[in-house]
């Protein structure tokens, strides 16, 4: 058993542990031992599929210390006018830059990956069996509360019959061109990238077929830019959302007048969602859905033989033999599973505290660990706040948003530090917005007026829908 010690013993390599760490680089002097059974820094990016690229801007990802990309507006695709969307492959260099160039040469962090950690601190290198005890003088950071799942690493849940070919998106690059006939299995981002790629790159949308279990309600990207040019929709679309959620009387009835601000899209119009994962969109991105119109709505999957689907629900649908299908079932996230506290003596669990900004909620976290001295005082700055699953989480997640935010805004240092963080794009916009725009200062007049009744009105339409 090979002995090493350090402060805080970090459970993951992925986005939300480099950026604790990142952070605490920065607030602290303690060091680190970084444990991860991926080869690279990244978590899931690794084994990300080729297409795959952020929802959100750069800009609003990566740790706190250094920019993602170059704040570039694309100028062509379904992203055009938007600022760029770092690809799988950008971020995963990206994290690797980060441990390279700034993490290991600090002197402060030990980095071990391709080991598999075991609990108490132990843990063995999947290469040589090498068993590692660390002597841990503070606490275990534990960076995969997220249980993040992409499709290369999910088993799914459903049997395939014989000449059936089932494929992750991973695979799709290389074997679309042997097919004509596609069928994508799941409702998530996932499903909707490799559906996307496939119009893009000239498959025929009549042999395609979508199987969506449940619709979603998609985040407008319009909303979502983190730039100045875009203060009308990013900043204008919070007090939209804020002025929806004090004036509406149901779930449904936000969520109609979130879509008629446009901050909330769907696919289908005729379709009511009831599904709220976050997944961000762009027009165009919608534009090219809507092009497929076999969408099979029966639920989820049980068996896919070659001339039949059979759902769980027992109902069955035709099948097209020569079909490839691309499994996209896997659930990203824990959405909604049941939450800790952040801060429990001798650990840290990363939650969100702004969802769904995870990277910026780890920075936060690891921002609040350096400053105070009890985890009642953490705590009651960092309250986790839930990865929604349907509408009405969505709300209980924005009005969590607002209850840590109020509680940042009661200390000086916290408010000052989450309103200047590289991540908080946001913060920087309203920061520098220009005090003579009578525009600008209307729209901020209108999230003053707003906030109070939507947090009053959330927490009555929340406590209506679970009664």
């Amino acid at each position: 058993m090979n002995k090493l010690s350090a402060d805080y013993l970090v459970i993951g390599s992925g986005a939300v542990s480099m950026t604790f760490v990142d952070t605490m680089l920065d607030e602290s002097d303690a060091t680190f031992i970084i444990v991860d059974h991926h080869h690279l820094p990244g978590g899931h990016w690794n084994d990300a599929y080729p297409f795959v690229r952020l929802h959100q801007p750069s800009a609003s990802y990566g740790v706190a210390s250094r920019r993602l990309g170059s704040d570039r507006i694309d100028e062509s695709g379904s992203n055009k006018g938007y600022m760029e969307l770092a690809s799988g492959a950008e971020v995963s260099a990206y994290f690797e830059q980060i441990m390279r160039e700034r993490f290991l040469p600090s002197g402060r962090v030990q980095y071990f990956p391709m080991c598999d950690y075991k609990g108490d601190g132990k843990f063995t290198s999947l290469l040589s069996g090498k068993q590692f005890e660390v002597a841990i003088e503070k606490k275990t950071v534990d960076g995969t509360f997220f249980q993040t799942s992409v499709p290369s690493t999910h088993k799914r849940k459903y049997e395939t019959g014989e000449n059936v070919v089932c494929i992750t998106p991973n695979e799709l690059p290389r074997r679309a061109s042997e097919f004509r006939h596609f069928t994508v299995v799941g409702a998530g981002k996932t499903g909707m990238d490799a559906l996307v790629w496939l119009l893009d790159n000239g498959a025929d949308p009549d042999k395609m077929r979508w199987i969506c279990p449940r619709d979603s309600w998609l985040i407008n990207r319009e909303t979502t830019q983190p730039s100045a040019e875009f203060f009308e929709q990013a900043i204008g679309g919070f007090a939209h959302q804020l002025e929806a959620f004090a004036a509406a009387s149901s779930v449904d009835d936000a969520f109609a007048r979130l879509e008629d601000t446009a901050q909330m899209l769907r696919i289908d119009k005729s379709v009511w969602p009831t599904m709220c994962h976050y997944a961000t969109i762009s027009h165009g991105e919608i534009e090219q859905l809507r092009r497929i119109k076999n969408v099979l709505r029966q639920g989820r999957v049980s068996r896919i033989d070659e001339n039949e689907i059979t759902f769980t629900s027992s109902e069955t649908a035709a099948a097209k033999p020569g079909t490839l299908y691309i499994d996209c079932t896997a659930t990203a996230v824990a959405f909604s599973r049941e939450s800790r506290p952040i801060y429990e003596q001798d650990r840290i669990t990363i939650q969100p505290v702004r969802s769904p900004l995870v990277t910026l909620s780890a920075a936060i976290i690891a921002y609040v660990e350096a400053r105070f001295e009890t985890d009642a005082q953490k705590n009651q700055m960092c309250t986790p706040v839930v990865l929604a699953d349907t509408p009405a989480e969505y709300m209980v997640s924005f009005l969590g948003n607002m209850m840590n935010q109020n509680a940042w805004s009661q200390d000086d240092a916290v408010n000052k530090w989450v309103g200047t963080c590289r991540l908080n794009a946001f913060g920087k916009i309203v920061r520098e917005a220009d005090r003579s725009d009578p525009a600008k200062m209307k729209i901020l007049a209108r999230i003053k007026e707003n906030a109070m009744p939507a947090a009053m009105n959330l927490q009555k339409l929340i406590n209506e829908d679970a009664a």
